[in-house]
């Protein structure tokens, strides 16, 4: 994970993963048959990751503390893994066992945010419709999985420098698409939120 972050996963061959372990490539084919397969295996943590998170609290009503934390959840798994949200069209088009998983993955998740969206509504943080709450998830979706792709084209096509407060504009712009809906006596509070999560968005 940290050659594929840092050096994007195409530019990383498993002879350079052997090389950096400091083991034989026959060493490491005993464990992963190839380089497919040691993708697999971290997109299997993303996604246990995400799913450990994206979920209501059990027993009570949702609150601006779990907004926060929904938020830095997503920025975590997003600096984390983002060598997966930056190569995610080249890795699916090359595996198609791991396009199925992630598609499976994808629509899960998109009512996962349908779920939490009404929860925010439910408990007077959010004033929505249904088909407005369905939207904002598509958009939330939409924003999470491109933010990294976005800033390398801002970057001419690279990451280099790239840097956690930069994928944390990427949540802020999150939480912006839900400033039409903030009920008025959540206003403060997740304008305050809002404040706090900005940042530039190239550094400089």
């Amino acid at each position: 994970m940290e050659l594929f972050n840092a050096q994007g996963e195409r530019s990383v061959t498993t002879n350079h993963i052997a090389a950096h372990l400091e083991i034989s490539p026959g060493n490491l084919y005993y464990y992963f048959r190839n380089k497919q397969a040691i993708i697999a295996e971290l997109f299997d943590r993303y996604e246990r990751n995400v799913d450990g998170f994206l979920q209501l609290p059990e027993g009570r009503a949702l609150t601006i503390e779990d907004k926060t934390r929904y938020l830095e959840s997503l920025l975590s798994a997003m600096w984390d893994y983002r060598f997966v949200h930056r190569d995610l069209e080249h890795l699916l088009s090359g595996d198609d066992q791991l396009a199925a998983r992630y598609g499976l993955f994808a629509k899960r998740h998109l009512l996962s945010a349908q779920t939490i969206y009404q929860g925010f509504v439910d408990a007077g943080i959010l004033r929505m419709t249904p088909a407005q709450v369905e939207a904002l998830a598509v958009n939330a979706w939409i924003v999470m999985t491109s933010w990294v792709p976005f800033l390398c084209t801002l970057g001419g096509g690279e990451d280099r420098g790239m840097d956690r407060n930069m994928l944390r504009r990427g949540i802020f712009q999150l939480l912006a698409l839900e400033e039409g809906f903030v009920t008025d006596e959540a206003r403060p509070a997740v304008s305050g939120l809002l404040a706090k999560l900005h940042a530039p968005i190239l550094p400089g």
